[in-house]
């Protein structure tokens, strides 16, 4: 039985125990395969990690920043577009907090980094996520099946309350049905996800 591979000869891994950076690595993989989040690419999911570990930085030096500021940090100090005398006053900024600016780009991490942390040291795989991305997208339609039923159920309310609508009691029945054009088949979105597909399948 092979074991999980040690996190921490990842770069990413290293620096998330280096900085104290808990529950990261876990967020890091749902933000990936959209657990909980909606799917992010690899590159900007490097941009994330690297504000996380910028803001953890900062605090390890007595600071506490807000996001707005972190990613504002973050843009002065990587992107091209950048001024020089911009640069230099976010590079002073990181002088003043103790916290050398050249380490910090070289601690980045580029999304080849995160990719080899997530697959090879976290062993994630968007494959292994589709179940539950047919479990996230049933809780997402049931949701918004309950949204509809109570603003239904509230409108109608408020018409009968001002005599602008004659109704007795009533039940609100939402019934989202998916209509195959190849086949021809007809389900209910929860029967659709239930038996995996339409009549195409066999």
């Amino acid at each position: 039985m092979s074991e999980t591979p040690d996190p921490t000869r990842s770069k990413v891994g290293r620096l998330i125990d280096t900085y104290g950076m808990e529950n990261i690595g876990q967020e890091l993989e749902d933000r990936w395969i959209g657990e909980g989040y909606e799917s992010q690419s690899l590159r900007s999911l490097a941009d994330w990690f690297n504000r996380r570990l910028l803001a953890a930085k900062l605090e390890q030096a007595g600071e506490n920043p807000i996001d707005g500021e972190v990613a504002n940090l973050y843009r002065l100090l990587t992107e091209d577009d950048v001024t020089a005398g911009m640069r230099i006053d976010a590079e002073a900024t990181l002088e003043r907090n103790g916290i050398d600016p050249e380490t910090a780009r070289t601690e980045f991490v580029s999304h080849q980094a995160v990719y080899t942390y997530l697959t090879e040291f976290r062993e994630a795989s968007k494959e292994r996520s589709s179940g539950n991305r047919v479990e996230k997208v049933r809780t997402t339609v049931q949701r918004l099946q309950s949204r509809l039923v109570a603003v239904i159920e509230n409108n109608l309310e408020q018409l009968r309350a001002t005599d602008r609508l004659t109704l007795g009691d009533f039940n609100v029945l939402v019934d989202v049905q998916i209509l195959c054009e190849d086949c021809g088949a007809s389900y209910s979105i929860t029967a659709l996800l239930d038996r995996g597909g339409c009549d195409c399948q066999e």
